[in-house]
Formats: C-alpha cells, structure tokens, sequence
C-alpha cells in the first residue's frame, strides 16, 4: 500500500477544502490529526491532517495535509476539531519537529508516516 501526504497548503483557506474533503467522504475517513511543531522563530504552529482509507480499487492511501501555517488558537482548529468530531471521531495530537528541519518535504512526510505507523494510526507497509 502506498500512502501519502497531499499538502493543500497551510491552513488559511484550504481548511475549508479538507472539511470538505472529510464530510464528502465520510465512509474512507480514518483520522483526524494536529501535528504541533516549534517553528525556527519560537512559536507553535499547528499542521492539520485527515487520513483516508484507501478507494476501493487501488493500493493508494492519502493523507491530505495543511502544514505548519495555523496558530495555536485559531478558528481554523476550532473548524477542523468540530469536523472530525462530528464523525465520531476525536483529532489525534501529537507534537512533531517542524519541517524546516528536514532537508526536503519529501524526508519530512516520510518521517511522519513512519511516526503514524508506528503508533499503529495508518497500516503497516506491505
């Protein structure tokens, strides 16, 4: 199974594209995560991602991403959190080192799907 990240961009208007993405396609979601990172200035940022199962034909599973551009506090949270939990669901925390310290996007989505398969949130690779 390949599963990858499909970055939207970094929270501002695109979170209500990945809303929509979640409740268009309520039977495939698997997660909901905040992904809290310490920029290079000091503060925290948050990334906000949704796991899907993968289509029913295919061997692709995809993790669609807003990174790194959303305050500790901010509507946008508020927006997410209330999605997911109207699934059923309750977003998943977890602190990460911000991307700016990989030396490519590439290594730092690596780094986080091998981060979620270990805390068994996304299946093992086959």
């Amino acid at each position: 199974m390949i599963q990858r990240f499909i970055e939207l961009g970094e929270g501002y208007g695109d979170i209500y594209e990945l809303r929509e993405l979640i409740t268009s396609n309520q039977q495939r979601f698997m997660h909901g995560f905040v992904f809290i990172a310490t920029n290079p200035q000091g503060q925290e940022v948050l990334s906000i991602a949704a796991a899907f199962k993968p289509a029913s034909e295919g061997n692709f599973m995809p993790i669609y991403l807003c990174r790194e551009g959303i305050p500790m506090d901010s509507k946008r949270l508020a927006v997410f959190e209330q999605t997911v939990s109207s699934l059923g669901h309750k977003p998943i925390k977890m602190e990460v080192k911000h991307s700016s310290v990989y030396a490519d996007k590439k290594f730092y989505h690596n780094h986080l799907i091998s981060v979620l398969r270990l805390n068994h949130y996304i299946p093992p690779m086959q």
